[in-house]
């Protein structure tokens, strides 16, 4: 069986946790057999050596529409539907915050895709996405694919409440990766030592976070590097740091494990998560985790997490200070290396290639 992966063109350039999903997933695929080939969206692409391509991030549309057309190959897609509409209406800054108060979401994307074609020059490459728009074009995205690959049953809900366009799926969970997360460490924790590793940007809220731990008795180490559109963010938010907050850029997964050991609790207090694979990897290692109340991560962790209103950082604090006073919840970490692992994420992701080629 040969798979394409088609990403896109700012993955290795502008890392996000699709980069981990995307490359973690390609590799335990390989491990069972598969061959995969990871194409970014921008690359010229000989199609006809592949069974089946599979695409991601449903929400850029304008990346996929040209190789469905053009390849006439069936397509499954990890639909990663992230809602932006809250964040972009509530505390994105500037004109642009004020601006997209008064229009929906779809067309938010919309004017963001043109953005990014005209101030950064990132081409479209689907012209029909120009005239569909952004709601036409993932409803039709939706009825052409074989499969939508989910990261959870809330978040295929919440696509097609958006869209109201059915589709057969396949939830296949985001994970951690076993080699690294597996082991819990022994040494003794900082129990106000708090993590945060994530791409520092708005949707991310690293700036309520830091307000809500601002000179407070917590240590906060924010782990991650700027995303390349949010320069400014990333300013405000060290600007906005006092003495107890310090920021450490992006590093290696394997690096990763020597703070997830040390820190009693990691705070993700995003705007919407689909799941938060750095809370994943923290619960493995034994930490509490606190997250965000928004998107799907409650299906992930149920009761073994700390939740906080993301708007709020006396809610952020909150759910900190409850977390960091509590024991580590080890049912969470037992959760976690049972179900959400790179190599069932594959073996589902397999099997949804067989269920989808055996549709043609």
């Amino acid at each position: 069986m040969k798979i394409l992966f088609v990403a896109r063109a700012t993955l290795f350039t502008n890392k996000g946790g699709d980069t981990v999903q995307i490359t973690e997933t390609a590799r335990h695929l390989s491990l069972r057999g598969v061959h995969v080939d990871i194409k970014l969206c921008n690359e010229e692409i000989d199609y006809s050596p592949y069974d089946l391509l599979h695409f991601f991030n449903i929400i850029r549309p304008a990346d996929i529409l040209l190789h469905i057309k053009k390849s006439r190959k069936p397509y499954v897609i990890s639909t990663i539907y992230v809602e932006y509409a809250e964040f972009e209406k509530t505390a994105r800054a500037g004109a642009m915050g004020v601006l997209f108060r008064f229009f929906p979401a779809d067309f938010i994307e919309y004017l963001k895709i043109i953005g990014r074609a005209v101030i950064k020059k990132e081409k479209i490459i689907s012209p029909s996405y120009l005239f569909w728009g952004q709601r036409k074009s993932i409803k039709y995205i939706i009825k052409q694919a074989s499969l939508l690959l989910p990261n959870s049953y809330n978040e295929y809900k919440r696509l097609f409440k958006s869209y109201n366009t059915a589709q057969k799926f396949v939830v296949v969970p985001n994970a951690i990766n076993t080699a690294l997360f597996l082991k819990k460490s022994t040494t003794a924790r900082n129990e106000k030592l708090v993590l945060c590793v994530g791409r520092i940007e708005g949707l991310k809220n690293q700036l309520n976070l830091i307000k809500a731990l601002n000179d407070t008795t917590y240590q906060l180490v924010i782990i991650g590097a700027p995303a390349t559109n949010q320069l400014g963010y990333f300013e405000q938010c060290r600007a906005a740091a006092s003495q107890n907050i310090s920021f450490i850029d992006n590093i290696p997964q394997e690096q990763l494990v020597q703070y997830y050991e040390q820190a009693r609790v990691h705070v993700l207090p995003s705007w919407f998560e689909t799941t938060g694979l750095s809370s994943l990897e923290a619960g493995a290692m034994g930490c509490n985790v606190v997250i965000t109340d928004k998107g799907d991560a409650s299906e992930y962790f149920g009761e073994l997490a700390f939740y906080c209103d993301p708007a709020s950082p006396a809610s952020i604090f909150n759910a900190v200070d409850a977390a960091a006073k509590q024991p580590v919840k080890d049912s969470l970490r037992e959760k976690i290396l049972s179900q959400y692992t790179w190599e069932i994420a594959a073996l589902k992701t397999e099997e949804a290639y067989n269920t989808a080629l055996q549709k043609h």
